[in-house]
């Protein structure tokens, strides 16, 4: 057996470890290739449960946080998904998998752009990567059956709350930008949120406006 297909099965391993247990999602994580969605300095760590830098001071997820916003998500597939931070495209690319359709947004145009060439290299047609302001969504295209917020905000954006469909669920690290942080899924009924407290996470800061540079 190749080193490859080792390292994928010892992947998929620790995700079910960690308590994955949707077999929708687990596909998804296995269909995904990691290693194209890392810098190539980090290639050998594709698929270790960590963290990694992207450019414009970002990051691309652990993978376990992944396949567990993902799996809190409960993604269908005739819904169209809102993801806020796509940095190198790779939460996208999960969830596109899942859905019928992804929009995502991203506030740094160097990232935008490689994520979209990235997609549209590796055949994910059904996502859309957007330059945009992620605290304020994308009206033109709402509402949305889900939104997945790869950003830590310091509240819940009312904007985001505005273009989730009736029944429809958010999934969102909450909490302040220099501290401990926690992964927030809200579901919109006809009465209001219901908010559940998931586990403590650490992301980057969710900030207002496209960067003026990169």
């Amino acid at each position: 057996m190749s080193d490859d297909r080792t390292e994928r099965m010892e992947f998929m391993l620790m995700l079910r470890r960690r308590g994955i247990s949707n077999q929708a999602v687990l596909r998804a994580m296995d269909m995904v290739p990691r290693e194209h969605f890392v810098e190539s300095r980090h290639s050998a760590n594709a698929y270790a449960d960590q963290a990694l830098p992207i450019d414009c001071g970002q990051t691309i997820s652990q993978p376990y946080v992944v396949a567990y916003m993902t799996e809190q998500l409960d993604v269908r597939e005739g819904h169209r998904v809102l993801e806020v931070g796509t940095g190198s495209g790779y939460q996208a690319a999960v969830l596109s998998r899942l859905a019928r359709k992804v929009v995502t947004l991203e506030r740094y145009r160097t990232l935008a752009n490689s994520a979209r060439a990235r997609l549209k290299t590796l055949g994910y047609d059904n996502v859309e990567v957007l330059l945009g302001d992620g605290l304020n969504g994308e009206p033109l295209r709402a509402p949305y059956d889900r939104i997945i917020v790869t950003a830590a905000a310091e509240s819940v954006p009312q904007a985001l709350v505005d273009q989730l469909a009736e029944d429809g669920v958010m999934v969102l690290p909450l909490g302040p930008h220099s501290g401990s942080q926690e992964l927030i899924k809200l579901t919109k009924t006809k009465e209001g949120l219901q908010r559940e407290t998931l586990i403590g996470v650490r992301f980057v800061p969710l900030l207002p406006g496209k960067a003026r540079e990169l």
